[in-house]
């Protein structure tokens, strides 16, 4: 388990090793950033966005959720909101990437909702994931629980990807066509990503 000790090593690993080898790029960042992919997944600590699609520092625009949700539009503040307006209007980025993931607690407690009861603020951002776990139990209701959670984290990725076209950035960026939405899952256990495709309504490996 990593302890702060740990964390203070790899900070001066970075500082001697790392960025002496990167310092022309961090020199380009330091006053100007250009990506063109927005990366919305899981706080899970075993999903790391920038080694998964093994991207360097200033490729991608990054927003971490539990359970990688999108809240529907509102008025209301939303950290969520501000992020993909900052991402679609100021940054012009063209891709957004919802990740899900295997094994993810979030939605682990969706199928478990007693252990929600000591997790209030949890139990009340999971209400994001309604339609996800609707879906399942109509679809997959006499599911075993490993299999269940696998389609629940896919289903989830489909009702992210429709609350974030709630949002009006989305929307006019949508309707120029010039943006791109995308959602993934990603298998721990086996470094694969499944990628949804909307005409057949399927995930399937990807790339190929």
């Amino acid at each position: 388990m990593t302890e702060l000790e740990d964390i203070r090593q790899g900070v001066l690993r970075f500082r001697k090793k790392v960025f002496p080898i990167r310092r022309a790029i961090y020199a380009e960042l330091a006053h100007h950033q250009d990506p063109q992919v927005l990366f919305i997944t899981c706080i899970d600590s075993r999903v790391d966005p920038a080694e998964l699609c093994d991207a360097d520092p200033g490729d991608m625009f990054a927003e971490r959720t539990p359970g990688n949700l999108v809240p529907i539009y509102s008025e209301n503040r939303s950290g969520i909101s501000a992020s993909l307006e900052y991402a679609v209007t100021a940054l012009k980025v063209t891709d957004i990437i919802i990740c899900g993931h295997s094994d993810c607690g979030a939605l682990k407690a969706l199928l478990t909702p007693e252990k929600l009861e000591a997790l209030p603020a949890v139990e009340r951002w999971l209400h994001y994931a309604d339609e996800a776990i609707d879906a399942v139990n109509t679809l997959y209701p006499n599911a075993p629980p490993a299999e269940k959670l696998h389609h629940l984290c896919q289903q989830n990725v489909i009702a992210q990807l429709a609350h974030m076209q709630t949002h009006p950035c989305i929307q006019r960026r949508l309707e120029e066509g010039n943006l791109r939405l995308h959602g993934w899952v990603y298998e721990i256990h086996t470094g694969e990503v499944h990628r949804y495709d909307p005409e057949t309504k399927a995930f399937a490996l990807w790339p190929d």
